[in-house]
């Protein structure tokens, strides 16, 4: 009896850990966390397994799979979840990058606003939505507008948080780009504050990564300035 206590105990304050965890929005690592066998199973095994598990879901729910409006649901979660909201997952949908010469010599920063973020929060699988405005300084090379845009949506449709994806955004710029001078400011809304828990709808979380030229004071104001911020 004792010890079925003690056990009792422990899980019960693990259960309180995860709650809490998860409310505060806290994040493990700048890497997204993967079983190192993440892609040992193929998509249609994966999207099988997904259909039959989020079926049984349902069922628990007590909804009636035999009506003709719920009876297709878990066969498209499951393609909406490996094909799409979360296909930024698998690497080999990750953007191809390729660097041309800044044949302009255009010397000053280039920015990107409003790009659209859609993601989901790692804690609830509720979304993520709002904008994204990356920054880069050329060292020589540049890449096409829309390369930027794609590796926002990249680490974007991932179960994240919005800490490690303005991180991970930031450090694929660099990687591509070849150079420190990158900056990042995400601005979004969460459902999970505003449909559950406070239940905030007024609110949104801002977040940034300055690097080289853009943690300098000047430099960053320039920034901010052409974001009204």
């Amino acid at each position: 009896m004792k010890q079925n206590g003690t056990s009792s105990n422990i899980q019960s304050t693990e259960t309180v850990e995860v709650e809490e965890i998860g409310n505060d929005h806290l994040f493990s690592s700048i890497d997204t966390p993967m079983r190192q066998d993440a892609f040992a199973m193929d998509d249609d095994m994966k999207m099988e397994l997904i259909e039959k598990h989020f079926r049984h879901i349902m069922e628990i729910m007590g909804l009636d799979l035999t009506d003709d409006s719920l009876k297709g649901t878990p066969k498209r979660v499951a393609k909406m979840y490996i094909t799409e909201v979360f296909s930024g997952l698998d690497p080999k949908n990750k953007p191809a990058v390729t660097l041309f010469e800044n044949k302009y010599k255009y010397d000053q920063m280039l920015v990107e606003k409003d790009i659209s973020v859609f993601s989901n929060c790692e804690h609830h699988f509720v979304p993520i939505y709002g904008k994204a405005h990356v920054a880069y300084i050329s060292s020589g090379k540049v890449i096409g507008l829309s390369k930027l845009n794609r590796i926002v949506e990249y680490f974007a449709k991932r179960p994240q948080v919005q800490e490690r994806l303005t991180v991970q955004i930031a450090n694929e710029l660099k990687l591509a780009l070849e150079t420190e001078d990158v900056a990042v400011v995400i601005d979004a809304q969460h459902m999970c504050v505003q449909s559950r828990g406070i239940r905030d709808s007024g609110s949104s979380t801002v977040t940034a990564f300055y690097g080289g030229k853009f943690q300098e004071e000047g430099t960053k104001k320039e920034f901010l300035s052409y974001l009204g911020m």
